[in-house]
């Protein structure tokens, strides 16, 4: 009998965690959500070797775009790409397997991020209108910066 208490006293105690856990994770997406220049954003990138979706929430700062992974507490963004660095190769709407992988009706915005000499394939899943926002955005970068906008 005492081991079956036991046991119950732990899986409540491991539910109770995993509540906190999905509460803190709601209240952070609303708290990032509630700030200004800040969208549903899903990022591709190859790393190691590996191309898979992340969702997340983009937030515009002056020089750089922040990238704030949806499934994470930290108060840090996961992804910083600097505004210089972002040139866009191409944009078209999701297809395929990318349908059930990124937020409905987004569009996949493909870029280049150039950083120490060496260029990295990145893509964006992004509404329509956070997409005229993104290319807005960089095109009004500071003069000489060299901002490339499909």
């Amino acid at each position: 009998m005492h081991e079956v208490l036991l046991s119950l006293e732990i899986a409540g105690a491991c539910a109770v965690a995993l509540v906190v856990v999905l509460v803190l994770v709601v209240l952070r997406r609303r708290r990032l959500m509630a700030r200004l220049g800040t969208f549903d954003c899903s990022v591709r990138q190859a790393r190691g070797g590996r191309r898979r979706w992340a969702l997340g929430v983009a937030q515009y700062e002056r020089d750089r775009l922040d990238w704030y992974r949806t499934f994470s507490l930290s108060p840090r963004p996961s992804c910083s790409y600097a505004r210089r660095a972002l040139a866009v190769t191409l944009f078209r709407e999701a297809e395929g397997p990318e349908l059930v992988a990124v937020q409905p009706g987004a569009m996949i915005v493909e870029c280049r991020l150039e950083s120490e000499g060496a260029g990295e394939e990145i893509e964006f899943a992004m509404g329509r209108d956070a997409y005229t926002g993104f290319a807005s955005w960089l095109e009004s970068a500071p003069p000489g910066q060299g901002v490339n906008v499909a």
